[in-house]
């Protein structure tokens, strides 16, 4: 399944840039986010909960930045494995228009998922996933607007 969307975000394309490869950032923002680690520049290890309507896990994350063409784009991907509910991977190209001291961030992903989690139905882990982008872009938009110094 892919998912598409973009935001909106009032400040530098550099500023967002460095928020998108920051993990203390990233932990913010991603919902049900427990850690997440740096392993190398390209490599990041999370550990998550997620529920997609009545499955419930906690996933362990590999994710690969790759294409990397700073601060205009990267792609990001991904396989959480949930032990016996089952897994979800994919990826999301990623790219940042500057304008004026906004940056607009554009980005299309393809979700695939298996195990429990494909027999609950596609639209229900459609409609999960797109949910589970807004929160994150929502509140990475928050986390990287919000003034230095602020809580």
């Amino acid at each position: 399944m892919d998912i598409s969307g973009d935001f909106d975000i009032p400040v530098s394309r550099q500023q967002v840039w460095e928020a998108l490869n920051d993990p203390q950032v990233l932990a913010q923002c991603i919902p049900g986010c427990e850690s997440i680690e740096r392993e190398s520049d390209t490599e990041l290890r999370a550990k998550m909960k997620a529920k997609i309507g009545p499955v419930k896990a906690r996933f362990e994350s590999r994710i690969l930045l790759s294409n990397v063409n700073p601060p205009q784009s990267y792609t990001i991907s991904g396989e959480g494995k949930g032990g016996p509910v089952g897994f979800g991977k994919g990826s999301a190209d990623v790219s940042l228009e500057e304008n004026d001291g906004t940056t607009t961030l554009h980005y299309t992903a393809t979700l695939q998922v298996g195990g429990k989690l494909a027999q609950i139905g596609s639209r229900l882990v459609g409609s999960a996933a797109r949910k589970i982008a807004d929160d994150f872009f929502g509140k990475f938009v928050e986390v990287v607007a919000q003034p230095v110094g602020s809580d």
